[in-house]
């Protein structure tokens, strides 16, 4: 079964984890810009993307809408059921889904997945379940670096290439 879906956490997966505020009461996050180019990718290469995760913030809301990442759901208190609901709505199952999380809220949806990825500095519970530790942290390329695994496992590389050529 090839991967169809990959489920990104937000904060200290897609981000450093770290939280900051503005004098205003802006809240500020960094997304990594190589990231957001192996998504668009992953996606030209007709596969789906969701991000899940715990929080809500409207900069979460926007960086999907950039990367026109559709699945976008932010509060989740149970990442594992809304992905079944997002699974059974695209007609796959969990074995053609990919996560990468980097602590025990994402412990269920990891378990379930058929890939689990966590960043460098991921928590150690997280840890004992992945699949793949990556070598880069959260916010730093670790999004990057599952999307270029999984391309390369699933055959996909030159195809990959191809949308760059």
């Amino acid at each position: 079964m090839s991967i169809q879906l990959i489920v990104l956490d937000v904060d200290g997966t897609m981000t450093n984890g770290q939280i900051g505020y503005t004098q205003n009461g802006d809240e500020i996050k960094y997304f990594n810009v190589k990231d957001g180019l192996a998504i668009k990718s992953w996606m030209q290469l007709g596969k789906e993307v969701a991000i899940i995760t715990g929080r809500s913030s409207d900069i979460v809301a926007r960086r999907a809408k950039e990367l026109t990442i559709q699945h976008c759901y932010q509060g989740v208190k149970d990442k594992l059921e809304l992905l079944e609901k997002i699974t059974a709505h695209l007609g796959i199952g969990l074995d053609n889904v990919a996560s990468i999380g980097d602590d025990l809220n994402d412990y269920r949806m990891l378990k379930a997945s058929k890939i689990a990825f966590v960043p460098k500095d991921a928590s150690r519970y997280v840890e004992t379940i992945a699949d793949v530790i990556l070598t880069q942290k959260g916010g730093e390329g670790a999004v990057r670096e599952m999307i270029e695994y999984l391309i390369k496992k699933e055959g996909l590389e030159e195809k990959f290439l191809k949308i760059w050529k």
